[in-house]
């Protein structure tokens, strides 16, 4: 299959100078993720709620509201496309290769749609994908939180393990799940709330039990992944833990299914 077939061509963009307000602003609306940047109608870069919240929690950007930053400021700008007529295979493994969530895709006259991780989750609902169970390809290795770490050390393990969500345990039992979106939004409203002379010091007594979604939906190591991707397009959870006998034991996200897909393909 071409990828032109699985992209979405409703395109919602942010020119690079406007501000991160903005930005959150569309992604709030349109329920979406990640914004193509565009400066005079060409594409110059992209900008994902992981980006806002890393540039949100940096002590460099302390004090600063969001509308005081410009798009380019914060987006990535070496954006890799991809040709409508490549094949999704490719592109799966284009993205698992470059650790990226989506790519724009392009024809002779530019920017024509783009492709998410997301939009692969939808392939995965049917009956080749019945027979095949989250034990078969779910990250068994957990980066996880208490919901008594701060927030801040939250946000650099998931820097640091370029993820976009972590579950909070305590002994062993699923207490809920911290991701990009939540801390963006938990960023914002601090700075907003928090008198500029207050935040350096205040951050530090921000909690993940503060910001994290309690009672998150999880999954059992028998379910099989059509049924794991149905949950992920019906509620937009881009990563489920892993539940037996009560405890954490893994969690499947839209990557693992990217890359089970990439490896049919193939």
């Amino acid at each position: 299959m071409q990828i032109k077939n699985l992209m979405s061509e409703n395109l919602i963009t942010i020119d690079k100078d406007q501000n991160l307000s903005d930005a959150l602003k569309l992604l709030r609306k349109h329920n979406i993720s990640r914004l193509p940047v565009t400066n005079n109608k060409e594409l110059v870069g992209i900008v994902s709620e992981r980006d806002i919240a890393n540039k949100l929690g940096s002590s460099k950007s302390e004090g600063m509201p969001a509308s005081r930053f410009h798009i380019s400021s914060v987006m990535v700008k070496d954006v890799i496309t991809v040709l409508e007529t490549m094949q999704l295979g490719d592109v799966a493994e284009l993205m698992l290769e470059n650790g990226i969530g989506s790519v724009p895709v392009v024809s002779g006259e530019g920017m024509i749609g783009i492709v998410s991780k997301a939009d692969f989750v939808t392939l995965a609902v049917g009956i080749a994908f019945d027979k095949i169970t989250v034990k078969e390809i779910m990250t068994g290795d957990v980066v996880a939180v208490s919901p008594t770490d701060r927030l801040i050390h939250a946000r650099r393990l998931m820097i640091d393990a370029h993820i976009g969500r972590v579950p909070v345990i305590e002994e062993d039992e699923l207490k809920g799940i911290i991701t990009s979106k939540d801390l963006m939004r938990a960023f914002i409203d601090f700075r907003k709330n928090v008198p500029e002379k207050h935040q350096k010091s205040q951050i530090k007594e921000v909690l993940v039990e503060d910001i994290m979604s309690s009672n998150p939906s999880s999954v059992s190591k028998k379910m099989s992944i059509s049924d794991v991707s149905k949950i992920m397009i019906e509620t937009g959870f881009n990563g489920l833990p892993v539940v037996e006998d009560g405890k954490v034991i893994g969690i499947i996200t839209q990557t693992d299914i990217l890359r089970l897909i990439a490896k049919l393909e193939s």
